[in-house]
């Protein structure tokens, strides 16, 4: 009798793990719609090979639809194509291509309506306005995706990942290129963004704003039109990432604009026009980092406060530093300045004689470009060595008081 019930309760627990449809042209169902439509909540729907034109497919019940041979969605440049309307739902496998562009209702090639622990994984976005839009959703994931855009103009292109009041989202290893900013997080919060390669998109690869509490870890930012712009935000983590070819008159590898109590650490900022701009920004940890090759290493207005930069690598820089006021209330310490040519007595590996990063002719190009024309000229040369000596018009107080003599291993 005990055996007998074991046996009742195993066969219960089967039978609640829902019904299983197949769609395509040799299975029951022939469209994706007319699945979905006996489907329940813990069914799942397997979608086999083949191209399925059926407008906006709307998933209001807890399924998960599984493409098999990547079968294709395709908007037909009119319709969203994919619209998730219930929570617990996971969409994997799939080609979702050509939704339809418009800038009031931003469809996208699959878009989240107030849902939470939606799977969004291994799926093809191919030339939708939006690749994936996520609005007032929680716990959600979205992996191992491949959006591709061909925008040529911000105004006619949406976004890679677009991210809107939502909170516990987790972005990990999509591959993402040709849309308008890669990542869009706007009142996104306690949200980690892990392992994406975002490149050559139009505005930013990764766009902040007002969101709080978040982490980007290991991500790849390579050849976007501005690079990366964290704005109005504070406590966001940015660690292990790389900065790469963002090059413009307005490009940055990173753009801090008003935010507080963040902490970058172990990133890479190459050949970009100026690594990081920090703007109104304060109690920022800027420590174990790479600056290498890059028009400025990094800009700093006179309105940024309580910053500590140290235990980077500043190597083969334009300028290293620049800033456009007077006064330096921000700390820098324990740094490697490949210009730097003190000397180390004491053999303690940090430099005798404080290091200036600060140059005159930054300062002057700061606030006249075109003197960049006389950028290596033996004048110019000759006026930096002797505001190092004897420091007329750059900040007393800029100044890194123990300067490494070998750079670090980053």
């Amino acid at each position: 009798m005990k055996w007998f019930f074991i046996v009742l309760l195993l066969f219960k627990g089967l039978s609640a793990s829902g019904k299983v449809f197949h769609v395509g042209a040799q299975h029951p169902y022939k469209t994706i719609k007319s699945a979905l439509a006996v489907s329940n909540g813990g069914d799942t729907v397997y979608i086999h090979k083949g191209l399925y034109k059926e407008g906006n497919i709307i998933v209001q019940k807890a399924i998960t639809i599984i493409g098999i041979d990547r079968p294709i969605l395709d908007g037909d440049k009119k319709y969203e194509v994919l619209s998730i309307k219930s929570s617990y739902v996971t969409i994997k496998g799939l080609r979702v291509q050509h939704s339809g562009y418009a800038s009031l209702d931003d469809p996208g090639g699959i878009k989240v309506y107030e849902a939470t622990k939606v799977t969004i994984i291994d799926n093809e976005l191919f030339d939708n306005f939006f690749g994936i839009y996520i609005q007032f959703s929680t716990n959600c994931l979205i992996k191992n995706n491949k959006i591709i855009a061909f925008g040529k103009e911000e105004q006619t292109i949406g976004n890679g990942v677009h991210c809107w009041k939502s909170d516990s989202l987790q972005i990990i290893g999509n591959n993402i290129n040709g849309c308008r900013d890669g990542v869009y997080f706007e009142f996104v919060n306690n949200s980690v963004i892990w392992r994406n390669i975002v490149t050559d998109n139009i505005r930013y690869g990764l766009h902040f704003m007002n969101s709080n509490n978040d982490s980007y870890f290991t991500n790849i930012f390579s050849r976007n039109g501005a690079g990366v712009a964290v704005m109005f935000s504070k406590k966001i983590t940015m660690m292990n990432n790389t900065f790469n070819e963002n090059w413009g008159d307005a490009a940055y590898g990173l753009l801090f604009k008003e935010i507080s109590d963040c902490h970058l650490s172990g990133n890479h900022f190459n050949k970009n026009t100026a690594a990081i701009f920090m703007d109104g920004s304060n109690r920022t940890i800027v420590e174990n980092n790479v600056f290498s090759n890059n028009g400025w290493g990094l800009k700093i207005q006179a309105n940024c406060m309580d910053n500590i930069i140290q235990k980077n690598n500043f190597i083969k820089n334009t300028f290293d530093v620049s800033t456009n006021g007077t006064l330096l209330l921000n700390i820098f310490s324990q740094n490697y300045w490949d210009k730097y040519s003190g000397y180390d007595l004491n053999k303690d590996k940090i430099g005798d004689v404080p290091y200036r990063p600060l140059s005159l002719y930054s300062v002057i190009v700061e606030s006249n470009p075109t003197a960049m024309i006389l950028f290596r000229s033996f004048f110019v040369s000759l006026l930096d060595q002797s505001e190092k000596k004897i420091p007329s018009l750059t900040p007393e107080n800029f100044i890194d008081n123990k300067p490494l003599m070998s750079a670090l291993r980053l």
